[in-house]
Order: C-alpha cells, then structure tokens, then sequence
C-alpha cells in the first residue's frame, strides 16, 4: 500500500492498532528483561529469556510490516498493556523471593500479557487480509503462532512441575 492522505476508516484503525502493539512489544521485552531474574525455576528463567529473544525479532517484524505499508514505524501508548503489565508486577511483588508460589505468579501474569497479544495479533492478521496486505498477513501470522507457542509453553511448565511444587510450600 502506497502511502496517501485517504486512508479508509479500516486502514487508520488498522495503523492505529499497529502502532498500539509496537509500543507494547517495547514494554513486554523491558519487562521480560526484569522479570526472568524474579523467576525460581531454571526452566521458567529460560522460557523467559527465550521470549525475550522472540520478541526482540518480533518488534524488528513490526517495523518491517510499517515498512512494507509505507508508514513510519512509529509507537502509541497503550494503556491495556500498562495495566497488565502493572498487575504482574504486584503480583509477582506479592510472592515471597525464590518460591515456586513466585513462579505460579509469574506464569498466570506472563499468560494475561500473552493472551492479550494473541488477540491482537489475531485481530491485526484478519484485517491485513481483508486490507489485501498478503505479506503483512503473513508476517503478523508468524507473530501469532509465536505467542501461541509461548502460552502453551507456560501451561506446561505450570502443568508439569510449578504448580505441584508451589501446592508443597
């Protein structure tokens, strides 16, 4: 899409949300930064770490999709992700230090943060098709699918040991 000043009502929605989730990528990967530190087990540290990596190439993904639309790769504050991000916060400050009970906090509040991307980015590739945008779709899919991942990692991580370990404290 070339860039112009007649934009449908879909398109400006559609950038506005762009720029909503470009900005909440930057808060989600400072905030992984400081969260995998918090975190008990090894495994969850380096599930952590890894999403951290991820989402890393996903905010270069993003600056490649405002490229291929012929926008600025340009950031709005998104109070959703703010708050979300506040809640995990306290609740992981709620948690004692070095507790699997820390971990359960840490993976329901990474889950709240994934749940909300998932439904973003599934939003976003349903109108870049609709836009006629293949190759923004398709990288915006590759987006989806990773955050998909990352949530059924965390429910097995929890499923498979945290919770059961955190029930023993």
């Amino acid at each position: 899409m070339e860039k112009n000043n007649s934009h449908s009502e879909l398109e400006k929605f559609f950038l506005d949300a762009l720029q909503d989730i470009y900005y909440a990528e930057g808060k989600i990967e400072e905030s992984l930064a400081k969260i995998k530190q918090k975190a008990t087990s090894e495994e969850l540290q380096e599930a952590i770490e890894d999403h951290e990596l991820v989402t890393k190439k996903q905010i270069l993904r993003l600056e490649k999709v405002f490229k291929l639309l012929g926008e600025e790769a340009k950031k709005k504050k998104c109070d959703a992700i703010d708050g979300i991000l506040k809640e995990v916060d306290e609740m992981v400050k709620s948690t004692k230090d070095g507790s699997m009970t820390r971990d359960v906090a840490i993976i329901i509040g990474s889950q709240k943060v994934e749940h909300y991307e998932i439904a973003t980015y599934g939003g976003l590739v349903q109108i870049a098709i609709t836009l006629g945008h293949e190759k923004v779709a398709d990288l915006l899919e590759t987006t989806l699918d990773e955050e998909e991942e990352t949530d059924y990692l965390l429910t097995e991580i929890a499923e498979e040991h945290v919770n059961f370990e955190a029930a023993e404290e």
